[in-house]
């Protein structure tokens, strides 16, 4: 079972080594109907084998995208929670309804926080069953597709050059993920292997907010010329920024 340990202040601790970044491409006009059968149907069970369901949100820049995050103590746990619940009965009912409504569930990052601390905190209980409404909150995963291991030297830089211009320009910085390399251990859910990133997540109060730190970056002289330095020098790619709003019981929310 996952015991749910809190802190001094009620707040929900959660052992996270290892997290996965999902994003789904959905059956047209379906995304609203996998969430609510997620929600009612796919966080406690998974949770009860071993899993911390952290979040799922809409991805404001494309209708038919879920994008979900789960963390587990390790990779060890991790094949052993997977195949406890995807083998089990509850995920046997539910599984042909789930599948019904996706394209594609392939597109996984596999994640370690990048540094000690650099996860995510300890998080409020979410919402429970049947709870509606949004509160507007907005979480940006930034994802940066690397030549190497982001030790190698891109961490710090990110460090060192691009969180202080993400906060100066009005970014929440709640997380700092980079590739776990290990095997995957449960080759029945694919991962995108042989790739090295690194992901950050913000928060911020709602999308006007969103809006203007879009535009501080844009007018950065310094992020700019950051982001052009790493270009061919670790960084394969700009950033992808992901625009995600928190599900009615997502946990991980503003």
């Amino acid at each position: 079972m996952w015991f749910r340990r809190t802190d001094e202040h009620g707040a929900l601790l959660h052992d996270d080594a290892v997290i996965e970044l999902r994003q789904y491409t959905m059956q047209p006009g379906r995304r609203d109907e996998f969430i609510a059968l997620f929600e009612r149907e796919f966080v406690e069970t998974q949770e009860a084998v071993g899993m911390h369901v952290i979040g799922q949100f809409r991805d404001l820049d494309a209708d038919n995208r879920v994008v979900w995050l789960r963390g587990f103590p390790g990779m060890p746990a991790r094949r052993h929670a997977l195949d406890s619940f995807y083998s089990g009965m509850h995920w046997q009912r539910h599984r042909d309804a789930a599948n019904a409504t996706l394209i594609d569930n392939d597109d996984v990052l596999l994640l370690r926080p990048a540094r000690p601390g650099s996860g995510f905190a300890a998080s409020a209980p979410r919402p429970p069953i049947g709870a509606k409404g949004q509160d507007g909150a907005l979480i940006e995963a930034g994802i940066c597709l690397l030549d190497a291991p982001a030790a190698q030297g891109f961490l710090d830089t990110f460090d060192r050059e691009l969180a202080p211009r993400l906060r100066a320009a009005g970014a929440a910085l709640i997380g700092v993920y980079v590739t776990e390399s290990s095997e995957n251990t449960y080759p029945r859910l694919p991962v995108r292997e042989g790739e090295q990133a690194l992901v950050w997540f913000a928060r911020f109060d709602d999308v006007e907010a969103h809006h203007r730190y879009e535009a501080a970056l844009l007018a950065d002289e310094s992020w700019r010329a950051a982001l052009s330095r790493r270009l061919g020098q670790g960084l394969k790619h700009l950033p992808q920024r992901l625009r995600l709003s928190p599900t009615s019981r997502s946990e991980l929310r503003g």
